[in-house]
């Protein structure tokens, strides 16, 4: 049957070449659309690193205005106790401006033992782990005993303990090519997101907030009690405007931030999705459209057929046999040129997404093919053989 199959499509190959070359190009256009999709989908999937719950950001920068540092110190103070002292804020942390989500971002190269790397660079206080909820892996976070250090303390995330380090232990190693930027890794944390929900975690190092670096760090990070109302909210605004001697605050909650991040993916996915659905019906209409008028052409042999014996299921069976033939053969063709993806590590993905878009592109067009033959087929078994060979 199977080589009966393969000699009827040669010797009609001028006829499909025209549908296999359909099929082959319909297949390339959805293994594209497949893996760009799956790609912020399997990120999604990925835990952030952090709890963005009941976490609230303050910007301002009125500490700007204040020279001097034991002066900016003491204001700070002043505001951390203002904030614990109402009871529904149960941490306060200062930070850069790059939060998570935010948009803002700082980077830098580091080295170690002539390996080179990029990594976001944060710069926290002490209790900016107990306010983000993030999840300390090895060694320890920051505290009171780091400002004595001989160098300065930092903690790494697993992406870049990967990049510089490999599978070896990463605390107490010195990173940085020059003194005055050498920093000791006291801690790993689990690799938390900052760019969107549907992007992988990057590389990053956490060094300590002080003296050196703490005026034009003045992000506010405020941890609440969870179902914190917006009263709460216009409360804090309130204090804090009273304390800061400010009017120009701004508070976000970092899962607001999170969500409009993935507003802003949704749009990209969704105008993907409408692509790929145009492309799915024209792929359709066009299948749909050349068996239509294959079957056509061959009414006299379909007559033929069933004048020698042939039942209406077989001729259905074989229309459907030869169409899903073609689209292996399409298929064959197209996962040649997709699997060079994965193999030459091009387009800087994950090659289980490469995969995972050549077997969904496989069964999108092995679907098609069969609903678009199938009743074609029908309509070819329902030809009579006088009515066949009459008209020709």
């Amino acid at each position: 049957m199977f080589t009966h199959l393969l000699r009827l499509i040669w010797n009609k190959k001028k006829q499909n070449a025209l549908l296999m070359l359909e099929l082959f190009f319909s297949f390339i256009g959805l293994f594209v659309l497949f893996t760009f999709l799956l790609y912020p989908y399997n990120n999604y999937k990925l835990p952030t690193g952090f709890e963005p719950k009941d976490v609230w950001v303050v910007n301002s920068h009125t500490e700007d205005q204040i020279e001097d540092i034991d002066s900016l110190q003491i204001v700070r103070e002043s505001i951390r106790k203002v904030l614990l002292s109402m009871d529904k804020v149960e941490d306060v942390s200062y930070s850069g401006s790059n939060i998570p989500f935010s948009g803002n971002g700082s980077n830098t190269d580091f080295t170690y033992n002539g390996k080179q790397t990029w990594a976001n660079v944060y710069t926290t206080d002490d209790r900016y782990l107990n306010v983000m909820g993030m999840e300390l892996l090895e060694g320890r976070w920051f505290n009171n005993d780091d400002v004595a250090s001989k160098d300065r303390p930092a903690v790494i995330n697993v992406a870049l303990k990967e990049k510089l380090f490999g599978g070896d232990d990463a605390l107490g190693k010195v990173v940085g090519s020059d003194i005055s930027d050498r920093m000791k890794i006291i801690g790993v944390v689990a690799d938390t997101k900052d760019e969107s929900p549907f992007e992988v975690a990057r590389p990053a190092l956490f060094h300590r907030l002080d003296t050196s670096n703490m005026r034009h760090h003045d992000t506010i990070v405020i941890k609440v009690k969870p179902d914190t109302d917006a009263i709460f909210e216009g409360t804090v605004a309130k204090a804090l405007a009273n304390t800061m001697k400010t009017s120009n605050l701004e508070i976000e909650h970092i899962t607001a931030m999170m969500e409009k991040k993935k507003s802003q993916i949704f749009i990209v996915v969704t105008v993907l999705a409408i692509v790929a659905g145009f492309l799915l019906i024209n792929v359709a209409l066009g299948i749909f459209g050349v068996l239509w008028y294959n079957i056509n052409r061959r009414r006299s042999e379909i007559g033929l057929r069933r004048a020698v014996g042939a039942t209406g299921n077989a001729i259905s069976t074989q229309l459907v046999s030869e169409a899903v033939l073609l689209a292996t053969l399409s298929i064959l063709l197209g996962t040649f040129f997709a699997i060079q993806f994965p193999l030459l590590n091009m387009g800087d993905l994950p090659a289980k997404n490469y995969y995972i878009a050549i077997v969904l592109s496989t069964l999108v067009i092995y679907l098609l093919v069969i609903i678009c033959a199938f009743y074609p087929g029908k309509q070819a078994a329902g030809i009579y053989p006088a009515t066949a060979l009459h008209e020709d």
